[in-house]
């Protein structure tokens, strides 16, 4: 389900790149939904989530069915209220907000009104999208996972429908865009609603922040906010800075992110969202071997998927790019342009992952305190690797910060977890590595001497582009998977009852 929320958000960005380029309009929106979005990554699935789902997976194991049920409850009111004030004050603090987070607009005073406009149309997403968020939580932990993975279709669907037929029809076209992140935070709400009253987790509104469990999750939630959205602030400083840059850049950061989020969203949040109960569980019940060969497992398959993406995202960043984008208003220099920021984007796609991963196994832990201070230091690493890095490399030196500061991110977390012995590596990471290694480089290198030049790209027909980009992608993986068999790797390898045998290898 994720796979095909991923998908349509590739339609999604198609429709845009062919309707609004990377203009002054196409940089005014990126940044009105950037905001909301941003705060969705603290308030939905970021900080809440990684809160709110370890306390309900413990009332769940441990406490009765009316706990249960007055915990949702109480965090529901309480949250909706809190989101409820938020969305006001957004709403009419809109032009001190992109004041703040795109301060190089004001110098462009359409610009400038177009995000503002755009933003007070678009902010009150977080409040349906963060409750959208709970009922997903609710869901996943009662192994419910398919729905709220098909969930963000809803917002895919809703900014191609407006796109394509309602920006005819508005003086501004670009602001059907805007209307459209509304219409899908209201849809996306709705939507999940009758699967709560399925399994009997409806919420109710109740407002008793007194409430224990609401207590918990607040405390937990607070630094938990900070902690995971280190990789949401980097973007918004690379936006901040990208700002005063040329007209174009904040639409070749987006796009370059949204392909590079592509394996990111399919694997990364999935993986992340699925081993977060279950991480939970097993911190419940006391169980530290099976806690630890659990984030084993993970941590494989992080790699397993993540570093070939990498390879691929850095050799076929102009054909990706061509091919999906270079249509309509979206030009050639915009291919080349947004090429440099993917492959810089593409180089910390491991790092990304391994964040959400490796987070888990704090906030499964009703840790919040580490992941905080680690965040830290990778902001401020961000912020220094930008301002290092933006004069020779431009938009591309944001991406590339962003990046290294991924993998200072990641590298810390799990450096803590080792010395806290809360993760213990399990055999065979040598041989395993190697063989990842090996595959990597063969098919890097098989890419890398027979994809034909971009020029030959810009020249094909769309049908063209896309025949020979899905070629491409599927050699390619043919190839990594060919020489992971010829290696010895097996499927069964990497299930997870192997890994609770401790037969992995």
């Amino acid at each position: 389900m994720t796979l095909l929320s991923r998908i349509f958000g590739l339609l999604r960005d198609i429709v845009i790149a062919r309707y609004f380029g990377a203009g002054l309009g196409a940089d005014a929106f990126f940044v009105a939904f950037k905001i909301p979005n941003y705060l969705r990554r603290l308030f939905a699935e970021g900080g809440f989530s990684q809160a709110f789902v370890p306390v309900l997976t413990e009332y769940k194991n441990l406490q009765a069915e009316n706990e249960v049920q007055q915990l949702i409850d109480h965090v529901t009111g309480t949250l909706a209220l809190v989101l409820f004030i938020i969305s006001v004050v957004g709403v009419v603090a809109a032009p001190l907000l992109i004041m703040i987070f795109a301060p190089g607009f004001l110098d462009e005073g359409e610009k400038y009104g177009l995000a503002v406009s755009m933003l007070r149309v678009t902010f009150p997403y977080i409040l349906f999208i963060s409750l959208t968020a709970l009922a997903g939580g609710i869901l996943n932990t009662y192994g419910r996972f398919a729905v709220p993975a098909f969930t963000p279709v809803l917002l895919n669907v809703s900014l191609i429908a407006c796109a394509i037929w309602l920006a005819p029809h508005l003086d501004q076209p670009v602001m059907a865009l805007a209307w459209g992140v509304f219409i899908a935070g209201v849809a996306q709400l709705l939507f999940q609603l009758p699967f709560l009253q399925r399994i009997e987790r409806f919420p109710r509104l109740a407002f008793r922040s007194r409430h224990d469990g609401v207590k918990r999750v607040i405390t937990l939630m607070i630094p938990a906010l900070f902690a995971v959205s280190v990789s949401q602030i980097n973007l918004i400083v690379d936006m901040l800075i990208a700002s005063f840059l040329q007209t174009g850049s904040i639409s070749w950061l987006y796009y370059s992110d949204r392909l590079m989020e592509f394996p990111l969203g399919v694997f990364g949040v999935a993986l992340a969202t699925v081993i977060l109960p279950s991480l939970s569980e097993q911190h419940a019940q006391g169980s530290g071997a099976g806690f630890s060969r659990l984030l084993d497992w993970a941590l494989r398959w992080t790699l397993l998927v993540s570093v070939p993406a990498t390879v691929g995202l850095i050799l076929l960043a102009g054909p990706m790019l061509a091919t999906l984008f270079h249509y309509g208003e979206f030009s050639a220099r915009d291919v080349a342009m947004a090429s440099r920021s993917l492959v810089s984007y593409a180089i910390g796609l491991s790092g990304f992952i391994l964040i959400k991963v490796l987070a888990s196994g704090y906030f499964s832990r009703q840790d919040t305190r580490t992941p905080v201070r680690i965040g830290v230091a990778a902001m401020l690493s961000n912020i220094i690797l930008c301002l290092l890095l933006v004069f020779p490399l431009a938009h591309a030196g944001l991406a590339l910060a962003t990046s290294l500061a991924a993998f200072i991110n990641a590298g810390l977390l799990f450096y803590y977890l080792r010395r806290k012995m809360v993760y213990r590596r399990e055999g065979g990471w040598g041989v395993f590595l190697s063989r990842l290694a090996l595959a990597c480089g063969i098919m890097g290198g098989m890419l890398y001497w027979q994809v034909p030049a971009i020029d030959r790209w810009l020249a094909w027909t769309v049908w063209d582009r896309a025949l020979q980009l899905g070629l491409w992608i599927a050699l390619g993986a043919l190839v990594y998977g060919a020489v992971l068999w010829l290696c010895g790797m097996r499927p069964h390898h990497l299930l997870l009852s192997s890994v609770k045998a401790g037969g992995v290898s």
